[in-house]
């Protein structure tokens, strides 16, 4: 696939990284990713993926722009308030690079539909923001053998995490699914919502942009994947770690005697 002069000026920042090139370029070029929610994370994430390069962008939110989103979703303005997210982000990454395809997917996701959804796609980008969602996601992404980029924030906190469980270890064995994190969801007292706790609107921002990167990196195949690892940052101490993760044996997906057959 050859680039045109305009996509070569357009994309002149990746092409003189070696690790990219013209290339890698068309990689993005061709790339189709999946991104859970046009919030907070999923703000960031599209804008960086479009302005990336990224050919096609699929967005999934049923949601509508409410005024005391503006704070972090930046993707939507002002304009956009009482818009569908998928419908205000498609007109923003319009303007960022008319060259990207962005697929809107005004529904909710449920178990009835994120399979076919996710199967056509190669990354997905989950930025949703509870954990049904995310189990969600994590399973339709196991059972369709597709690379999972997540992320979650909460007040200063935030933190990244790659899965493919589909893909072996260079040691052996394979990476952890996110139920090997999470095996269940932590009761609902326990992880109060953005909107009852609050979060600091650029955060979204830092830890969308994280997982742009991976996203990027996944398709690219460059770098250190974050499968097995956690990243962890806490944007009130400037502190940013991370935790090794493995897969878990009796995990109920992905372990030794799987009891989830089925996304449900």
């Amino acid at each position: 696939m050859g680039l045109s002069d305009a996509e070569l000026e357009r994309y002149a920042r990746h092409i003189v990284l070696k690790e990219v090139g013209g290339a890698g370029q068309a990689k993005l070029l061709k790339a189709r990713v999946l991104v859970v929610g046009a919030g907070g994370l999923g703000s960031p994430l599209l804008l960086y993926l479009a302005a990336a390069g990224v050919g096609t962008i699929g967005v999934v939110d049923f949601d509508v722009v409410s005024l005391s989103n503006l704070q972090r979703q930046i993707v939507h303005d002002t304009a956009a308030v009482g818009r569908n997210k998928t419908e205000s982000a498609a007109r923003t990454l319009e303007r960022v690079n008319p060259n990207v395809r962005v697929e809107r997917h005004p529904v909710r996701l449920v178990a009835a539909n994120a399979r076919a959804l996710v199967q056509r796609y190669d990354v997905v980008a989950d930025g949703s923001d509870n954990f049904a969602t995310r189990f969600l996601v994590n399973d339709a992404c196991f059972f369709e053998a597709k690379t999972l980029v997540s992320g979650a924030v909460a007040q200063f906190d935030g933190q990244v995490a790659t899965f493919k469980p589909h893909v072996s270890r260079p040691e052996g064995g394979h990476y952890p699914c996110y139920r090997c994190l999470y095996p269940e969801a932590p009761p609902a007292e326990a992880v109060p919502s953005c909107a009852e706790a609050g979060i600091l609107g650029a955060l979204a921002g830092v830890v969308g942009t994280i997982q742009a990167i991976e996203v990027i990196k996944e398709i690219l195949g460059l770098g250190d994947t974050l499968a097995g690892r956690l990243l962890i940052y806490d944007g009130l101490n400037a502190r940013l770690r991370t935790v090794t993760l493995k897969s878990d044996p009796s995990c109920a997906l992905c372990g030794e005697r799987p009891t989830i057959r089925a996304v449900a």
